[in-house]
């Protein structure tokens, strides 16, 4: 499991966490009742307060993404990836829909707007 935290993001870094380890889940990089890091050792690898491991792995067991042993530690589940790519795919379709409201807004057009996301998309 690789996952990097930018501190001066503006992101919290539990979230960072969340979001990189459900990546790896979502793209079967890290496979169901595979074991994670323990809280001390990640927080430790990344040099961060425990706590704020605890926080990334409590959200995502609520969101039944990992589970707890007790005295053994925390496991990949085995959680809906259909219901969760789609609501990823909604929420990028709600964040392209302001960005195409903010667009129009400035005065761009259509072909502008699709030459620019093609520029960033080879990026």
């Amino acid at each position: 499991m690789n996952i990097n935290v930018q501190t001066k993001s503006g992101i919290p870094i539990y979230e960072q966490i969340e979001r990189q380890i459900k990546d790896e889940i979502v793209g079967g990089i890290l496979s169901e009742g595979e074991m994670l890091p323990s809280i001390r050792g990640l927080a430790a690898d990344l040099k961060i307060s425990v706590i704020t491991v605890k926080r990334a792995y409590e959200d995502l067991e609520k969101e039944g993404m990992i589970y707890s042993v007790q005295g053994k530690g925390f496991y990949v589940d085995n959680p809906d990836l259909d219901y969760i790519k789609e609501k990823k795919t909604l929420g990028l379709e709600e964040r392209l829909t302001d960005w195409v409201e903010a667009a129009k807004n400035s005065g761009m057009n259509k072909q502008d707007a699709l030459d620019m996301l093609g520029i960033l998309w080879d990026d």
